[in-house]
């Protein structure tokens, strides 16, 4: 098998054009990342799917931002709204866990359906009192052990419905006070801190395929963001003991300066295993695609296994897994 690309691309609207088309053969990604531009019916989804993947002429991994609340990519009335997850942990209780994997496998009955196959979920970010409004309701509690038994119960859940999960966003987002869509926010924690509080559910759910980086500058460990440092990589890889694929937050946000190009190399030397580029815009991704060049052969078996992740999903009851969750939730 040739190697894949080392990136993940956005397309910019409901179907293909050709420069897309032929762009994509080119490049090869190892997959995609749909968002709202993307959908509008099921069908056209699906269809969209399988464009992609006869692009490709693989049958590669498409993700999607499926959180519930406000990040969430698929909207009713055709899809199922959900709470934002600190208001639906909540209001489930001591529940929590059991609804956290219902939830999970509900939505990955409704990605399954129409052709997608990863979940940028389970958020191990911990809530802060002071945590930037973007993130804080996309947490799950406000303590280690109670985020990771959600993420895990959540993870689950996707897993079982043939959904990949991606651990986000490594090695922790929650003491940020900016929107790194925006600005580059500073974490000034020191690293025993770190290590034993913000670090520890992802070293919990260190055996999950797939993780993606924050983009933002822990003061203690290097004067790089995280996405870009070596020092940061090499810890997630050791100290938190992750051995999956590991992408990038989007490369053309904001916390990170740079011309896409040099952003993608720096972000590989560091150690990430793929580039994520999220705007659709083609001569970006023709930018990033050629500096990004394909996976190193480590980051190829780390593809590999994250594709091998993708279970067939067991037949199962929706109205009857809706009726169980909307009987906890009361």
């Amino acid at each position: 098998m040739s190697r894949f690309g080392a990136t993940i691309f956005g397309v910019s609207g409901l179907r293909l054009t050709g420069d897309e088309v032929a762009f994509i053969k080119a490049a090869n990604p190892f997959g995609f990342i749909l968002f709202a531009r993307n959908i509008d019916t099921g069908d056209q989804v699906r269809a969209l799917c399988d464009d992609l993947r006869a692009a490709l002429g693989r049958d590669c991994l498409i993700t999607i931002d499926q959180e519930g609340g406000r990040v969430q990519r698929l909207r009713a009335p055709q899809w199922r709204e959900w709470l934002p997850p600190l208001d639906f942990i909540a209001k489930a209780g001591s529940e929590a866990a059991r609804a956290m994997y219902l939830r999970g496998r509900m939505i990955a009955a409704e990605l399954c359906a129409i052709g997608i196959d990863s979940n940028c979920a389970p958020m191990l970010d911990i809530a802060d009192a002071d945590t930037h409004p973007f993130l804080r309701n996309r947490c799950y509690s406000d303590g280690p052990d109670q985020v990771a038994a959600l993420g895990l119960a959540h993870a689950e859940g996707l897993m079982t419905g043939g959904v990949v999960p991606v651990v986000k966003h490594m090695p922790g987002h929650g003491r940020t006070t900016l929107d790194s869509h925006l600005a580059l926010p500073h974490v000034t924690a020191d690293a025993e801190t770190l290590r034993s509080w913000d670090f520890a559910p992802f070293r919990a759910l260190n055996h999950l395929p797939m993780g993606m980086t924050a983009h933002l500058q822990y003061d203690a460990l290097d004067a790089q963001p995280a996405t870009l440092s070596s020092t940061v990589m090499q810890m997630i890889r050791r100290d938190i003991g992750f051995d999956g694929l590991i992408m990038t937050d989007d490369i053309s946000m904001q916390a990170l300066q740079g011309p896409l190009d040099a952003l993608s190399t720096q972000a590989l030397a560091a150690g990430c295993d793929v580039v994520l580029h999220c705007s659709g815009a083609l001569a970006e991704c023709e930018q990033v695609a050629a500096a990004a060049g394909t996976m190193t052969a480590a980051a190829q078996a780390r593809a590999e296994a994250a594709v091998a992740a993708r279970a067939t999903p067991e037949a199962i009851d929706i109205q009857a897994l809706a009726a169980e969750l909307d009987c906890l939730m009361d």
